[in-house]
């Protein structure tokens, strides 16, 4: 991994436009209808320097324009579209969207969160970009070429759009490397983040680790089904499965949970899952904090409950593994349906992108089948406002629940 560098070192991007790109007959339907990617299948031919990463516009077989994007000649997904305007990609044109997409965040979540989504990508029509905003803090990830090659517009723009301590850089993972990519880790510009930052969300304080935790370092998208459980937990008992640093266990105290078990494999996340119930005044609440495999402990706990919440990681990282990832999850969600009280309620999660909305309810239900349990669908759930999906991209939508009350 290298160290990413300060922003006062990041180099500007040259504006020329190197490359056009003309599509196969029949291939230009997706994009007349909005979709951001277009694949290496799709390109007739190329006009001018197809070797480096760079903006290109996109015409039809017919040489009619159609949209402007982000070109990598590594990825076999080689072009992510910005926009369908001849506009200029430069940095007043990232201004423009992180304004847009931080006026609507303050607007909708208010005083109360000072942890949200402030870009989600392709749902905020910046394909390859997510940032993340924790009080004095914002985290980056630059997950493709493109967008990497505009680091330097973005930082500026948003440092000039939002007052922060710091802006720190978290871009790593699969994603990354399929680009050609390194990992890159580091503070882009201002001050290094210290050990744990506290936010609010909802009227609850939690500790986030920027530097270590997963994703970003804490669950921004399951705000709203965090709420959501909270209403149900009066003088219940509640596992929380997969607990990371407690955010469900948190809000099911505040709900007014008679005793939550907080149950992950992570030791450094259940520390910090013991500080946040803590900080809330729940240090002391009934209860338990348990490291271990959820697999294992679903299948061999003796102990029932009222609610369960299982958020499991991710089980489908790629759509090769999908079949892995359906029996992981029927198994997860079989072994919890059993361990339900009559009447009790089951949240049950997938953030597996590869993984649509239907057939996770179709594994949920053989699983409710083999169980023996009769089910009933309480809710829907799945991404607060803050984490967009656009209506051109639906394989944006990765983050699938499903509230669900046992009969008997």
């Amino acid at each position: 991994m290298s160290s990413a560098p300060h922003a006062s070192c990041l180099m500007p991007h040259a504006l020329v436009i190197l490359l056009n790109l003309y599509l196969k007959p029949t291939r230009d339907a997706p994009i007349r209808r909005g979709h951001p990617w277009i694949f290496s299948g799709a390109i007739e031919r190329c006009e001018g320097d197809d070797q480096s990463v760079d903006v290109a516009d996109v015409f039809d077989s017919k040489k009619n324009w159609l949209a402007r994007g982000l070109y990598n000649p590594k990825s076999q997904l080689r072009v992510r579209l910005l926009t369908w305007k001849k506009e200029t990609i430069d940095q007043s044109f990232f201004a423009a969207r992180l304004s847009h997409a931080l006026a609507f965040r303050s607007e909708q979540l208010g005083a109360a969160n000072n942890g949200y989504r402030l870009v989600n990508g392709e749902g905020d029509f910046l394909p390859g970009l997510i940032v993340d905003r924790y009080g004095d803090y914002c985290v980056c990830q630059f997950y493709t070429a493109g967008m990497e090659s505009f680091k330097a517009e973005i930082v500026a723009a948003l440092s000039a759009l939002v007052p922060m301590k710091g802006i720190f850089e978290r871009s790593e993972g699969r994603v990354r490397e399929e680009e050609g990519l390194a990992a890159s880790l580091g503070v882009l510009t201002g001050d290094a983040p210290p050990e744990t930052i506290a936010i609010e969300e909802n009227r609850q304080k939690f500790l986030v680790d920027l530097r270590r935790g997963q994703k970003t370092g804490f669950f921004l998208d399951q705000r709203d089904s965090r709420q959501f459980l909270s209403t149900l937990t009066r003088g219940k008992s509640v596992l929380n499965c997969f607990a990371y640093t407690g955010g469900f266990s948190v809000y099911a105290y505040a709900g007014g949970a008679r005793e939550v078990v907080t149950f992950d494999s992570s030791l450094p996340a259940l520390e910090l899952a013991e500080k946040n119930l803590e900080l809330n005044g729940y240090a002391d609440a009934a209860g338990e904090v348990i490291k271990g495999d959820a697999f294992a402990y679903l299948k061999e706990t003796d102990s029932k409950f009222d609610v369960i919440v299982l958020d499991p990681p991710s089980l489908a990282h790629r759509r090769g593994d999908m079949d892995a990832a359906t029996g992981g999850y029927k198994y997860l969600n079989l072994h919890a349906l059993k361990l339900l009280n009559p009447g009790g309620l089951l949240l049950t999660f997938s953030c597996s992108q590869h993984l649509p909305r239907e057939l996770f309810q179709k594994v949920v239900f053989g699983a409710a089948v083999d169980a023996g349990r009769k089910v009933t669908i309480v809710k829907q759930l799945g991404h607060p406002i803050d984490h967009p999906v656009s209506l051109h991209h639906p394989e944006g939508e990765y983050l699938k629940g499903l509230a669900l009350r046992v009969i008997d």
